[in-house]
């Protein structure tokens, strides 16, 4: 059993010093999926590598109990909980383009400009993502791995316990099925 694991199961046991081991253990490999996810796709939002997964673990803490029985499911969840970071910084930047409710104070154009693109792709690739989990969560799960985890197609195949080429059937048809939900 890998040391993450047995920390797991010591934060599901209740050992109050658990979380901390247990994110100090796992920060080189979440700041490796952070990188990954930063770097395909996710290169719009303000976050850097460490800030994503700063704010990752925040986002757990606040949110209370984690339930991942091992390594693999507990990076799933890493996963999500990215994504989940990723895509409201980007309607928060998308809101701040919008004003954020506040009385526009200059005409100037060049805000626009200086400000990074792709918050908009972001929002609507997580609201295809919704929508696919409601008519296949399967797919869905492959796409939040694949899009927002940056895993590769072997390693979603361990996680998921399947062929990779399964992994890239599922990817494939997700895919199509994404692209339709957009246009």
């Amino acid at each position: 059993m890998t040391e993450i694991t047995q920390l797991l199961h010591k934060v599901q046991a209740g050992d109050a010093g658990a979380r901390e081991a247990l994110f100090a253990a796992a920060y080189p490999f979440l700041e490796k999926l952070a990188r990954a996810r930063l770097r395909d796709g996710g290169r719009s939002t303000l976050l850097d590598t460490r800030g994503l997964v700063h704010e990752s673990y925040l986002c757990y803490v606040r949110g209370g109990e984690l339930r991942a029985e091992d390594r693999r499911a507990f990076f799933a969840f890493a996963s999500q909980v990215m994504r989940s970071v990723i895509v409201s910084s980007a309607r928060e930047r998308a809101a701040d383009k919008r004003g954020a409710g506040r009385r526009p104070l200059t005409l100037s154009t060049d805000v626009a400009e200086r400000l990074p693109a792709g918050e908009d792709d972001i929002l609507r690739v997580h609201e295809a993502l919704e929508s696919l989990a409601q008519v296949d969560p399967r797919l869905a799960e492959v796409v939040q791995m694949r899009y927002f985890g940056g895993y590769t197609e072997q390693e979603i195949a361990e996680t998921l316990d399947v062929a990779e080429r399964t992994v890239q059937r599922l990817w494939l048809k997700a895919r199509l099925m994404l692209r339709a939900a957009m246009e």
